[in-house]
């Protein structure tokens, strides 16, 4: 009897493109699993990202704005859903899987820290081994969830959330290194930035950081001036320079991907590495660096709440808890820690 999962591997077999990742074609898991009879392999990493407890802290974790009090500000949970809804508009247009492709955008931000790059930043400075929260989300989805039996993702769904950094970094890249394996991995590199550099852009606004009329010019006539307009027209670039080369690789116009690259430029300028943006990341990074120190001293107090098996290194334990936390989490942490309680006389 041929099953629901059997029949779902087939339809994509007839309507992908042929560059597209296939469920049926995946290079697995690193502890093979027998296959469901309703979910193709991609479907199911999709659904385990979404049911883990990594996933449910985005909510509380910053984008830029640090501890936002404001029900608008987006949070890495919000960004991970624009990310994929932009992936997923791409991936449908090109007829890659949009399977995969979700679950890539879902799963690529697990990693992340309390307060944003603030968070990164320090923990990369005070951690012998460094940090990078591309890696921290492998470290995720392979270790720290379920208890350090981590969620068993497929090897495409890993090399994407792996591959979809980029910093300052080249939009497009050109190394076959920094490239994802598949074009579902790369879909979601260029849905990352246009969605961050677009809610980004509004947040600021929001938050008083710049005016509208601090945009420059060339972006508003290049990409449009309202916030859909943006989008829209990143992302009709994308599918449309794509398709010219029969998605040997993905593409932008010369003139699209240079206002992208403005925009960004504008955002790390005037946002970003603003003084009323730094400002606040100097406490985050304050509050961090005290719990990590803490924490080094008192380790019996992260231990349980670190799968075993990786006890023995004190370090990783508490960049694993620290890299963990919310960032209402941490503040809340700080303040038990470090700050007098008021005496209640009963």
């Amino acid at each position: 009897m041929i099953t629901i999962r059997k029949q779902t591997e087939e339809i994509e077999r007839k309507i992908l493109h042929p560059r597209a990742c296939l469920s049926a074609r995946s290079k697995g898991r690193v502890n093979p699993e027998k296959e469901g009879d309703i979910r193709t392999c991609f479907q199911r990493d999709r659904d385990r990202i979404i049911h883990s407890k990594s996933f449910r802290r985005l909510k509380h974790k910053t984008q830029v704005f640090l501890a936002p009090r404001g029900d608008h500000y987006r949070t890495r949970l919000t960004h991970v859903l624009e990310v994929s809804q932009i992936a997923r508009t791409i991936a449908r247009a090109l007829r890659l899987n949009e399977d995969l492709t979700e679950a890539v955008a879902l799963g690529h931000d697990l990693g992340h820290t309390p307060f944003g790059h603030a968070g990164e930043d320090i923990l990369r400075e005070i951690h012998p081994g460094g940090f990078d929260h591309y890696k921290q989300s492998i470290r995720v989805v392979d270790f720290l969830e379920k208890g350090g039996r981590g969620l068993n993702l497929t090897h495409e769904v890993r090399n994407g959330i792996l591959k979809h950094s980029k910093g300052k970094g080249l939009i497009i890249p050109e190394s076959k290194a920094h490239k994802a394996d598949t074009l579902e991995g790369q879909v979601v590199r260029i849905s990352d930035i246009i969605a961050y550099i677009n809610h980004d852009l509004d947040d600021a606004m929001r938050a008083g950081v710049i005016k509208k009329t601090d945009i420059p010019e060339n972006v508003n006539k290049t990409l449009g001036d309202t916030h859909a307009q943006r989008i829209d027209t990143m992302v009709k670039d994308v599918i449309y320079q794509s398709l010219k080369t029969d998605l040997v690789s993905l593409a932008m116009s010369g003139e699209v991907l240079t206002t992208t690259y403005r925009l960004r430029d504008f955002l790390y300028e005037r946002v970003y590495e603003s003084e009323m943006i730094l400002r606040e990341f100097i406490k985050a990074k304050r509050i961090l660096r005290d719990l990590y120190a803490y924490y080094i001293e008192h380790i019996q107090e992260v231990t349980i709440h670190v799968p075993t098996g990786e006890k023995s290194n004190n370090h990783q334990m508490v960049c694993d808890f620290i890299a963990g936390m919310t960032d209402r989490f941490a503040l809340m942490t700080y303040e038990s820690i470090f700050l007098p309680q008021q005496w209640t006389v009963l």
